[in-house]
């Protein structure tokens, strides 16, 4: 007796779009114009950015004066860091509060090979990405049972530790042994790339590497990764039953957020020449995912704003003689107004209200709600 099961093949029909059924032919060619009209979107979006920042980096040095060169070199290497933080909760909805410390890892990774073995910033720079990737990697494993409030947590106890560690070992500033520190002389600055020595050409150098970084993350969107982090966010029964590989796809992504964190705490010791072990501290972890949400998770432009809040807005404050912690306030206020009334944050916000010139400057078209997110 036979007992084979049967096998079945599809229709013939299903694979030609001639055959297919009208309502079936339709629905295909639907979908194939959605699908490349959001290629087209994203394109249109990652041009857009490019050519911005390329505004940015030739603009604002010929504008500012040397304290807020300092300022902006910082506010876009920590939107390096802010990317990779916003990929996790706006890809994922994960909570990670331990972003601040794998930005102080890479940088220490960055400045103990630069005065240790006085090799070349790009090769600092990728040692320190590559290093953070594998700490967020492990970082990220807790992900695979906990969610929410309890990720959030332990996160924030790894952040804590890496303050307890880094206060009591200090960052390297040209010294010896293995954690490079200096005794009895003076500390040395980390040394720059060749072709950015100034802080011009240096907020250059840093613009063009958010670039790269954005531009890494939005393929990632765009492919195969992030179809598999929108179907995880979704549901996870969903995305096994799609034949999505959970463990691999989370740790992914924590990986490359802390290869984004990484990067940027190589950046903030190239641009600061030093790094201070109180700046990296767990509180400052809950400040960067509250300014993340406030700036936008969903759209390039988040991490920028995000960015900017973070060391802009307080050196705007000293400029006028305030206290910077009254810009605590002012982001407590913007969180819970992001929270409430504006999820898709100021990014979204501004997206929005260009959409809605767009349409007042022509009214006879109509904007669609993917077109308010280029």
């Amino acid at each position: 007796m036979n007992t084979r099961a049967p096998s079945f093949s599809p229709p013939s029909y299903m694979n030609d779009p001639a055959l297919l059924p009208p309502a079936s032919a339709q629905a295909r060619l639907q979908l194939q114009q959605d699908l490349s009209a959001a290629a087209q979107r994203a394109r249109r979006s990652w041009l857009l950015m490019l050519a911005g920042l390329a505004l940015l980096a030739l603009a604002l040095p010929g504008l500012a004066n040397a304290f807020w060169m300092k300022s902006l070199i910082s506010s876009l290497a920590l939107s390096v860091a802010v990317a990779g933080l916003a990929l996790l909760y706006g890809q994922l909805g994960l909570l990670s509060l331990c972003q601040q410390a794998l930005l102080g890892a890479g940088g220490w990774v960055a400045l103990r090979l630069s005065h240790g073995f006085g090799l070349p910033f790009e090769l600092c720079l990728l040692a320190a990405g590559l290093s953070s990737c594998v700490i967020g990697m492990l970082a990220g494993l807790p992900a695979l049972r906990l969610k929410g409030l309890y990720l959030a947590l332990v996160t924030l106890m790894m952040a804590g530790a890496f303050q307890v560690l880094v206060s009591a070992t200090g960052f390297p500033d040209g010294g010896g042994g293995w954690l490079g520190r200096v005794v009895g002389s003076e500390r040395l600055m980390m040394a720059r790339p060749a072709l950015a020595l100034s802080d011009e050409a240096y907020f250059r150098y840093v613009a063009a590497c958010l670039a790269g970084v954005l531009s890494l993350i939005e393929l990632h969107r765009h492919s195969r990764a992030g179809r598999s982090w929108a179907l995880i966010r979704r549901g996870e029964a969903a995305a096994t039953a799609a034949g999505v590989n959970i463990l691999l796809y989370q740790t992914w992504a924590f990986g490359l957020a802390g290869f984004c964190a990484g990067v940027g705490g190589a950046l903030l010791a190239g641009g600061v020449g030093q790094l201070d072990g109180r700046a990296f501290g767990a509180g400052e972890s809950v400040m960067m995912l509250a300014l993340t949400v406030v700036g936008g998770v969903y759209h390039w432009l988040g991490p920028i704003i995000s960015g900017l809040l973070m060391r802009a807005v307080p050196s705007l404050l000293s400029d006028f003689n305030v206290n910077g912690f009254l810009a605590d306030i002012f982001f407590g206020a913007a969180l819970l107004h992001a929270l409430i009334t504006a999820p898709q944050g100021i990014a979204g916000q501004l997206l929005a209200a260009l959409a809605a010139l767009r349409q007042r400057l022509r009214p006879g078209r109509k904007t669609t709600e993917a077109e308010q997110h280029d």
